[in-house]
């Protein structure tokens, strides 16, 4: 928890996400946050539906739904459509590798999208690797925070595009570097324009030193909002002014940072 006169709520957040392989999603409970996303890790670390419940009870709840996964795929198996609370809304995605088969992975997107949309009309779209489709379909465009967004954000606005725009960014209140190092620098460096900056073998966390240190340092504040909490405010209010509706903030050092 944070402690002093300063505190999340003054982000300029709007909501939490957080990762059911890492915690009990209950924790939104004890942050200031009135919406609270669920990442999608494999359906082995999906809440129960009685979690889901007790959550949408007191929060706007939406669940990351990979459409091309199995039980979740609206265009054939989609039993876990049903197995989804009421109250509980979507965030359609296409999913990542990771948790999806070797099946799942060669799945048509667009018209898995499509589908799912029209099922949801309410949906966040995630458009990671996916812009052009996300777009297509409409809904609400997830976009996960890069050194592109910004410009992004205020190209689209420049077409005059006036949907709702919501960005996802892991989120470090701290100025302390070896600690968001620790907390986010895999992540960032996960990132294809990172790693092809990265000297091979380089430590990414509180190890990294000399030119990896360097990289690092720009590339976690290129991929989440790391400093205390007027540096992250300042930052959720750059994305505002470029064009994005909503911030959601990961709690990358765990849901205990949001709570209030």
């Amino acid at each position: 928890m944070l402690t002093g006169e300063r505190s999340v709520s003054q982000t300029g957040l709007d909501a939490v996400a957080l990762k059911p392989k890492e915690c009990d999603v209950r924790a939104a409970l004890d942050t200031p946050f009135d919406t609270v996303a669920v990442d999608y890790e494999g359906r082995e670390h999906l809440p129960d539906a009685d979690v889901l419940r007790e959550l949408a009870a007191d929060r706007e709840v939406r669940l990351t739904t990979p459409v091309r996964a199995d039980g979740f795929d609206p265009t054939g198996d989609d039993e876990l459509w049903d197995w989804i609370p009421d109250g509980v809304r979507r965030v359609l995605v296409a999913g990542h590798g990771a948790y999806l088969t070797e099946a799942e992975a060669k799945r048509a997107v667009s018209p898995r999208l499509a589908a799912g949309v029209e099922r949801a009309p309410d949906a966040w779209v995630g458009t990671e690797g996916i812009e052009r489709v996300a777009l297509a379909v409409g809904g609400t465009q997830y976009e996960l925070l890069s050194r592109r967004t910004v410009s992004n954000l205020r190209a689209l606005r420049a077409t005059g595009y006036d949907g709702e725009i919501a960005v996802y960014a892991p989120t470090v209140l701290t100025d302390d570097e070896d600690a968001i190092l620790d907390a986010v620098g895999a992540y960032a460096a996960r990132r294809r324009p990172v790693a092809n900056a990265l000297p091979e073998g380089a430590a990414t966390d509180s190890n990294a030193a000399g030119r990896a240190r360097e990289v690092m340092t720009t590339a976690v504040r290129d991929y989440a909002l790391v400093g205390d909490v007027d540096t992250v405010s300042e930052r959720v209010a750059a994305l505002k002014d470029a064009g994005a509706d909503l911030v959601v903030g990961y709690p990358a050092r765990g849901p205990a940072e949001f709570a209030e």
